[in-house]
């Protein structure tokens, strides 16, 4: 199942241009969870051939927590949940994908890391993501996606507030 998605994912959400940076073994500025505040909601949209719902909860105690699942005709495909939080004075993204009976993808204590590069303008940029404030009411997410052969491709995730 999860080679399907990978498949899907790799094929059908090239980006035209790169919206994302790496990091690159340099160390993460300074950073506060109030730079993604603007991520908070219940945000709707369209990937992988079906519906993507993130859910993301207010700033406290320096930590953001979100869940995202996945449908393809009305049924659940996948999940992730995550968080942004604060991290010796700067900021990380981590999360975890799960299979829709709960079964994780990665190893029982693996957690996928992308550390905070920069804020600019209306963008805040981790090492292979970046959060795009595009109005109160939608946001972008782009994601760095490795392929199996080595090489990346940058897929879009727009959503709309509800």
């Amino acid at each position: 199942m999860r080679l399907l998605y990978s498949i899907l994912l790799f094929n059908f959400f090239i980006a035209q241009s790169q919206n994302t940076l790496q990091l690159n073994g340099k160390q993460s500025p300074e950073a506060k969870i109030a730079l993604v505040s603007f991520m908070e909601g219940h945000w709707y949209g369209t990937a992988f051939g079906g519906v993507t719902e993130e859910i993301w909860s207010p700033a406290v105690g320096g930590s953001m927590m979100f869940v995202f699942r996945h449908l393809v005709e009305g049924k659940v495909t996948f999940y992730e949940v995550g968080h942004i939080r604060e991290l010796e004075n700067s900021l990380i993204f981590e999360l975890k994908h799960f299979d829709t009976d709960l079964h994780g993808w990665e190893e029982k204590d693996e957690v996928q890391q992308f550390k905070f590069i920069k804020a600019e303008g209306n963008r805040v940029y981790f090492d292979g993501f970046t959060f795009e404030n595009v109005s109160a009411n939608e946001i972008n997410i782009y994601g760095l996606i490795g392929n199996e052969d080595g090489t990346s491709n940058e897929v879009v995730f727009n959503y709309k507030k509800r």
